[in-house]
């Protein structure tokens, strides 16, 4: 088929995809909701509010790069919330670049974003097409942050902190535990170096009094966007929830996947991590209430004589995502990106524009910058 819809939603019948359909709305962006089951797309899509007043379509579809690259062909956008993105992306990338259309994800997966940097960023360029995963509300505040610290010169390290608070959605418990099976890095003198296994860390938190337990998170995208950055040769992150019992029970699980499943055949860890993954959540969280599911993402900069600090506040990671991911689609539509072939969303499309977007919406507040900023 040969759509006349700029966007794809794919994987549009779970919790993120709905959302993303929510906010192409607010940005008046026709869509086709694709996904395996044309049936479940169908209920999830009716239950967006407002959703009568947009023009979109519901295409069930094989998940294979030939289906894909069919009902791919005429869109200009393709919007992936199909995870885990380590299982599921290549098909989903390769139909993309085979139907000449951009690519966003909202992957946490390290792993994935390495993959997708390596196996097809200059693919992407040499076709005029930009390749984001990880276009969600992780990692993209903490790179706004970043992004406002590196503003000031002589900055050259980042340490980065990211907490949040709400229920992981079903899709996001299993890319939690693919990444346990993957190995993790930070970037140090501009070479990417592997954490140590079972690598837990005591966080204490800008503005609160409570030391919170925080886990490098597959290692997050940040280092591998910074890895070739010419102002930054240090960067760690780190992130959690603010559930400090639920923070307890992943570390307990990382310890498990060391010492149990680890020693086990590929086959037989992938069943057992899918198994753990469906005990933890086996369906659709609730929807975020801006009031309690906040977000804070810290962020300090060094350099050898200068010490900046960025804090931004928000609220809802979830309806942050899906509104990143229709920006950023419509932002492709209307104006292109600033850099093709792989990127992050700050670098296709500015920091500063997307703080301002999230701000507009109400979902963060203004950066709290301290320290030698002059």
């Amino acid at each position: 088929m040969s759509t006349d819809k700029p966007v794809i939603i794919y994987g549009a019948s779970g919790y993120t995809g709905r959302l993303v359909a929510e906010f192409l709305r607010e940005f008046n962006l026709p869509f086709i909701a694709a996904g395996r089951n044309a049936k479940k797309i169908t209920e999830a899509i009716e239950t967006v509010p407002g959703i009568d007043t947009i023009s979109y379509d519901v295409v069930e579809v094989e998940h294979t790069v030939e289906a894909l690259t069919e009902l791919f062909t005429g869109a200009q956008v393709v919007c992936n919330t199909v995870g885990p993105f380590a299982s599921f992306g290549d098909v989903v990338v390769q139909a993309a670049l085979a139907a000449g259309v951009h690519y966003l994800d909202t992957t946490g997966e390290q792993n994935w974003t390495l993959h997708a940097r390596d196996t097809y960023s200059r693919k992407f360029a040499d076709a005029g097409l930009l390749l984001a995963p990880s276009t969600s509300y992780m990692h993209t505040v903490s790179d706004i942050a970043s992004n406002i610290v590196l503003e000031h010169e002589g900055i050259d390290s980042l340490d980065i902190l990211c907490l949040f608070s709400g229920t992981p959605t079903f899709a996001s418990t299993q890319s939690i535990f693919t990444i346990l099976a993957a190995d993790h890095y930070y970037l140090e003198q501009d070479k990417l170096v592997q954490w140590p296994a079972n690598s837990v860390s005591k966080v204490q938190l800008p503005g609160q009094h409570e030391v919170y337990t925080a886990l490098p998170w597959g290692g997050t995208a940040l280092p591998v966007w910074f890895q070739d950055d010419p102002r930054v040769a240090n960067t760690r992150a780190l992130s959690g929830v603010f559930d400090q019992q639920l923070m307890e029970g992943v570390a307990q699980m990382a310890r498990h996947f060391e010492e149990n499943i680890k020693p086990l055949p590929k086959d037989e860890q992938d069943k057992a991590l899918q198994e753990q993954a469906s005990g933890v959540q086996g369906g659709m969280p609730p929807r975020e209430n801006r009031r309690i599911h906040r977000t804070l993402d810290s962020v300090y900069g060094r350099g050898p004589n200068k010490l900046v600090h960025c804090v931004i506040h928000g609220n809802a990671t979830y309806l942050q995502t899906g509104a990143i991911q229709a920006y950023a689609a419509r932002q492709l539509i209307v104006s292109g990106s600033r850099k093709y072939g792989f990127a992050s969303a700050c670098a296709a499309f500015g920091h500063r524009e997307i703080l301002g977007m999230l701000q507009g919406f109400g979902f963060v507040g203004d950066p709290i910058v301290t320290g030698h900023v002059g």
